[in-house]
C-alpha cells in the first residue's frame, strides 16, 4: 500500500475538473482494491459480489426484511430474489416469517453464512484499518463526509440507520 505522504495535497481550487477526475479515479481504484481482497474468498466459495452485499448488510441487520435489504442494495426485488435463493438453498441465510406482520420476510444468516462473511468482513477490515491508519483520523472523518455527501438525503438516512444498534 503506498504511503499517504507521496499523495499530493488537494488544490484550493479543489473543484477543477483534475482534482474532480482524481477522486473518481481513487474512488474506482479503491473499491477495485476492496474487490481484490474479497473476489479469493467468494471464488472459493462460488459465491458472487451480489452475495457478498447481501450476507453484510444481513449481518449487519440480523431480521432484516427483504424490502428493507432491496432498499439498501438499491436493486429490483427479481434481482434480490436470484440471490437470496442461491444463500437460502446454500444454507446460508435462513427466512422466518415476520412476528407482526406474517408476510414479512425476515432475513438472517446462518453460521455457514456468518462464517463466510466474517472472513470476507476480516479481510476488507485489515485492508481498511492499514488505510485508516495511514490517512490518520482527521482524513478518515473527511472520506466519511466526502462519501456521505455523495449521496441523496434516503441513502444518507439508510446509512445513519445502520450505525444504530438494536
Amino acid at each position: 500500500m503506498a504511503n499517504s505522504a507521496t499523495s499530493p495535497a488537494a488544490s484550493p481550487l479543489f473543484l477543477r475538473e483534475e482534482e474532480i477526475r482524481r477522486g473518481i479515479e481513487l474512488l474506482q481504484f479503491g473499491h477495485a482494491a476492496l474487490a481484490e481482497v474479497m473476489d479469493p474468498i467468494l471464488d472459493r466459495h462460488a459465491l458472487g459480489r451480489a452475495h457478498q452485499r447481501a450476507l453484510y448488510f444481513i449481518a449487519r441487520r440480523p431480521d432484516l426484511t427483504v424490502s428493507a435489504l432491496i432498499s439498501l442494495l438499491g436493486i429490483t426485488k427479481q434481482s434480490l430474489g436470484r440471490v437470496i435463493d442461491e444463500l437460502t438453498e446454500r444454507g446460508l441465510v435462513e427466512i422466518t416469517p415476520g412476528l407482526r406482520d406474517r408476510r414479512q420476510r425476515l432475513l438472517r444468516l446462518t453460521s455457514a453464512g456468518e462464517a463466510i462473511e466474517t472472513a470476507l468482513f476480516d479481510a476488507v477490515r485489515e485492508r481498511m484499518a492499514l488505510a485508516y491508519s495511514a490517512a490518520g483520523q482527521g482524513s478518515v472523518t473527511g472520506f466519511w463526509r466526502v462519501l456521505e455527501n455523495l449521496l441523496d438525503a434516503e441513502d444518507q438516512r439508510l446509512v445513519a440507520a445502520l450505525q444504530i444498534k438494536g
